[in-house]
């Protein structure tokens, strides 16, 4: 018997430095890509930060190093653009391939998908 494979989408919400979640949603992400599962990120609230281009820390693992590579493997990310406007990043400070949208492309996210996972 064949295993079904599964779409997960992710929701992170907390900040890309302000606790290890968006570090462990990144892991458990790959690896299901690498499982061959479908991945869908939906970056929310301060977790928009962890899709910013440049990312550089001294002292933790480099979250968008696992975001790149979480998108080089095909997962699909978006980031809602109300929080992108209230923390004011723009556009072109995403990293190359996550794309802006509204909660009807998480929706679409939720509708889609076998599992939900918050962080």
């Amino acid at each position: 018997m064949t295993e079904k494979k599964k779409t997960f989408t992710i929701v992170i919400g907390s900040g890309a430095y302000t606790s290890e979640r968006p570090y462990t949603m990144l892991r458990f992400a790959y690896t299901s890509l690498l499982e061959e599962h479908k991945i869908n990120v939906f970056l929310v609230e301060d977790g928009i930060f962890v899709g910013m281009k440049n990312q550089n820390p001294s002292t933790y693992d480099n979250v968008g190093k696992w975001m790149a590579d979480v998108i080089e493997e095909g997962a699909k990310v978006l980031a809602c653009g109300v929080c992108m406007k209230a923390r004011g990043l723009r556009d072109e400070e995403l990293m190359t391939g996550i794309s802006k949208t509204s909660m009807k492309g998480f929706v679409d996210m939720c509708v889609e998908a076998d599992n939900i996972l918050f962080s």
